[in-house]
């Protein structure tokens, strides 16, 4: 009997545990299948590395925030600028002074630097970008993407990035509300080779 007991006291945690996880994988889970209406890309990108997985808003949100990941300057060792861009997504009827709920998405990302603050719109949506790139330094460190603006509902938003490079045109404007997703274009760490990290980068826009 008291085995019995103790056989189904371990149900009970064991199955305690997977409601657990998969509530928590719910809160934590990646939007990938979030339908979207158009992509914006812009022709500047770097065309080292492959593309990583498109990564979503949760339904019913957009983003309204980013931030970077960005190493800072290392002098003659080899740069690599811009290594990573996280999209901070909030409810449309969310205030826009305050941002204190908020999901945060991102595609792959590069191994270095530091990830900056982050910049909200003053009101709306994020809804068009714009990249600097550093073109092709033949046997000089190239360091690829090295900064981003983001075009807000109103007004623009620029990234704390480093400097190596031009601005290009800007991607189209969203058709809908906003932008709701991203996939970034990463060089994986190349040992003694040189190293850029993120390349390039598509943004998605939902109804």
């Amino acid at each position: 009997m008291h085995h019995l007991i103790s056989m189904m006291f371990s149900l009970l945690v064991i199955t305690g545990l997977q409601v657990s996880v998969e509530s928590a994988g719910i809160r934590f889970e990646r939007s990938i299948n979030r339908h979207y209406r158009s992509e914006l890309t812009v022709k500047n990108g770097g065309g080292w590395g492959s593309w990583g997985h498109r990564e979503m808003c949760p339904a019913g949100t957009y983003a309204a925030g980013f931030s970077l990941r960005v190493e800072d300057p290392v002098g003659r060792e080899d740069d690599t600028a811009l290594n990573g861009i996280r999209l901070h997504c909030i409810e449309s009827k969310a205030l826009s002074d305050l941002y204190r709920s908020y999901s945060t998405v991102q595609s792959d990302v590069g191994s270095w630097g530091r990830w900056t603050e982050i910049k909200w719109c003053p009101s709306g949506f994020l809804t068009a970008f714009q990249l600097r790139v550093e073109r092709s330094q033949g046997d000089g460190d190239d360091t690829a993407a090295n900064n981003i603006i983001f075009r807000c509902s109103q007004g623009t938003l620029q990234g704390d990035g480093t400097n190596w490079g031009d601005w290009g045109t800007w991607s189209l404007t969203c058709e809908g509300k906003g932008i709701c997703g991203l996939k970034t274009r990463i060089e994986v760490p190349q040992g003694r080779g040189d190293d850029t990290s993120l390349n390039d980068v598509i943004m998605y826009c939902c109804d």
